[in-house]
């Protein structure tokens, strides 16, 4: 039996960067999604917890035939 199983979890990282003195609130926000747009903070980035969302299974029976099953 060939099972395909898909697990969602919610992840939550932080990054400690450095953004220049003087910003106002809505440059900050500019600048932190420019930063995580260009990939630059993604290696920053450590991920510290992971949450369990859900998790559902397909059982293929055939090529063309597959049930779903919801584990929960």
């Amino acid at each position: 039996m060939k099972v395909i199983v898909t697990v969602v979890e919610k992840i939550t990282s932080e990054a400690h960067i450095d953004i220049p003195d003087g910003l106002n609130q809505s440059a900050i926000k500019q600048h932190i999604v420019d930063r995580y747009n260009s990939g630059e903070m993604v290696t920053d980035m450590n991920i510290f917890q992971v949450d369990f969302e859900s998790i559902s299974a397909w059982i293929v029976q055939k090529q063309a035939d597959a049930k779903r099953e919801v584990i929960k």
